[in-house]
């Protein structure tokens, strides 16, 4: 049903265009990881007269990371981090996915890393929402009254999964910081997608504005969040699909998403960098940062344009496809000891 479904809602062309990008994605993922893994294969066999000396001589590599993180990986990352922070599609699954391969998760200063190169994603929607970040901001300071308004939906929006996220930092970490995990949220999702998608067809949604939000509807949209403190299930998403289900048109709901994203990646990395900043330096110095920041702005700039584009005219299913074929390759990957 969900495929007849999704066969239905997706003409043929873009069918083709998605495999296509899904083959390319996960071919520069894997070979990226080979590349690396042959890499370090070659750097670390013995050769020459000391051939037999076995590898419990051979001097271990620094813990602090700095030879893990080529500035190629960098960009890698920072194109991940930027093309999907907003699409809704899960950045942190994604990056816990990208890092698996390359092997560099599970050590603090990648995960450092992670949230550190979000900043790019965050300089991104500051620039092309420019004038609705002034509006807000205004607002704080009592000089626009929309502005002050939509400023007080955010924080009330954000405060359930900052709320959530805090308390509950370590048990989630614990069960749902998988592949496996990641692999069920994303498919979970692509189910959501779906049936999101038919309700739409049969009983169209009547969009507010930005404007019209209320704070109780601001609430529902910041419960939604706390959804995507499961790695996979995608931030983007749930309040995109919390906002339209409120009423919001497609155009307040995704600057909705993106706005919210703002404040609440914003704090997250800004958490991050003052907690864990001298483990990110001291592990990759500032040149690799740097570059994974720049990266992800750039990539950032351009999925935000295509995806508002896209969801004007075309609609979620797109991402449904996407999801389940993403879950359905990393449960391969997982099968096959890849991940």
């Amino acid at each position: 049903m969900t495929i007849a479904v999704l066969r239905r809602a997706m003409p043929a062309g873009a069918r083709r265009r998605l495999g296509a990008w899904l083959a390319l994605v996960a071919a520069l993922l894997l070979g990226w990881s080979s590349l690396a893994a042959a890499g370090a294969a070659q750097v670390n066999a013995p050769t020459g007269p000391n051939a037999a000396v076995t590898a419990a001589t051979v001097p271990a590599a620094s813990g602090d990371g700095s030879s893990e993180l080529s500035y190629v990986d960098a960009v890698i990352l920072g194109v991940v981090e930027g093309v999907t922070e907003f699409l809704p599609v899960s950045s942190t699954g994604h990056l816990l996915v990208a890092g698996r391969l390359r092997s560099l998760d599970g050590t603090d200063a990648f995960d450092s890393y992670a949230i550190a190169i979000q900043a790019g994603a965050i300089i991104a929607i500051l620039l092309l929402y420019w004038p609705r970040a002034l509006s807000v901001l205004r607002g704080v300071f009592g000089h626009d009254p929309p502005g002050r308004r939509l400023a007080v939906n955010l924080v009330v929006a954000f405060v359930p999964a900052a709320l959530i996220g805090l308390a509950l930092e370590g048990p989630i970490k614990a069960r749902l910081f998988s592949p496996g995990a990641i692999a069920a949220a994303w498919a979970l999702g692509g189910v959501a997608i779906v049936l999101f998608e038919r309700r739409r067809r049969s009983a169209p949604l009547h969009g507010r504005r930005l404007e019209d939000l209320t704070v109780s509807l601001a609430l529902i949209v910041g419960c939604a969040q706390v959804f995507s403190l499961w790695p996979g299930v995608s931030r983007s998403l749930v309040t995109i699909l919390a906002g339209l289900l409120v009423g919001l048109e497609v155009g307040a709901a995704v600057e909705l998403s993106f706005l919210l994203g703002l404040l609440t990646v914003g704090v997250a990395t800004a958490y991050e960098t003052l907690t864990n900043g001298t483990v990110l330096l001291d592990a990759y110095g500032l040149g690799r940062p740097l570059v994974g920041l720049l990266a992800a702005l750039v990539s950032a700039v351009v999925a935000v344009r295509w995806m508002v584009n896209w969801l004007q005219s075309r609609g979620l299913a797109v991402f449904a496809w996407y999801r389940l074929a993403a879950a359905a390759l990393l449960v391969v990957l997982l099968a096959t000891g890849t991940v």
